[in-house]
């Protein structure tokens, strides 16, 4: 484990959320394996794209939670792909279509076929390599999804644990060979989830940051959610991804 704040941070570039200036989000629709409709966000960087980060979002959430987010990505040289999971509801004021449009209700871990054909969907585009960022409940699904898809080249996971029922998130952790980010909310409980996953990497491969200032999720960038840490938090996610992927 790699305690990020050993890590070199860059100088600050134009990364803040008041300075984004939104990339036009493009509508996009997939099917899973089992017949699904996912339905997603997909942003294209600025400039020649470094590679494609897929956005899960967290419980009772929708893509939205990431609208403030991806346009910093896109600046920073990065497509995005944010989705609706099939477990999701209605924050942020808006409607999660894949939910709405998919029969019944559905837990955690249903969603996995949503992760694995967003991964599938960005594969076919041929838009570089592939990153995977979950937020709570999806923080956990990454891992599993990274750990059966190569063309996944690193992890980011906000507020991950032991979430997804019938799955040992930590063994799954044991079979990643990728960089790997882990934050939290300053919080015990998931300071030590994030710190057995952050160990079970193998070859020191995991960052663990602990913020200041933060909260549960990717909600930690969002300046409406975290004004006191997203700032903060925002240039530690960028070290890791200037670390993982290079500009050329």
């Amino acid at each position: 484990m790699i305690p990020l704040r050993s890590m070199f941070l860059a100088a600050p570039i134009a990364l803040g959320p008041a300075l984004a200036i939104p990339a036009l989000a493009e509508p996009v629709s997939f099917d899973a394996k089992d017949g699904v409709k996912i339905y997603g966000d997909f942003r294209r960087s600025e400039g020649q794209p470094r590679a494609t980060i897929l956005l899960f979002h967290m419980a009772g959430s929708n893509k939205s939670e990431y609208a403030p987010l991806a346009p910093i990505l896109n600046k920073a040289g990065f497509n995005t792909l944010a989705i609706d999971q099939r477990s999701g509801g209605e924050l942020w004021g808006d409607v999660n279509e894949t939910a709405a449009n998919a029969r019944g209700s559905a837990d955690f871990a249903d969603a996995l076929p949503d992760l694995d054909a967003a991964i599938a969907y960005s594969s076919m585009q041929r838009s570089g390599p592939i990153a995977v960022w979950g937020s709570s409940y999806s923080s956990a699904l990454v891992f599993i999804a990274a750990a059966r898809h190569p063309e996944v080249k690193a992890l980011l996971a906000f507020s991950p644990a032991e979430y997804i029922q019938g799955y040992s998130i930590e063994k799954q952790a044991v079979k990643l060979t990728i960089p790997v980010f882990i934050t939290s909310a300053p919080d015990g409980g998931e300071i030590s989830s994030g710190e057995a996953l952050a160990k079970a990497v193998p070859g020191h491969r995991a960052v663990q940051y602990i913020p200041q200032h933060g909260v549960h999720g990717s909600a930690t960038l969002r300046t409406d959610e975290d004004p006191k840490g997203a700032a903060e938090n925002w240039k530690h996610v960028m070290a890791f991804l200037n670390s993982a992927f290079p500009r050329g």
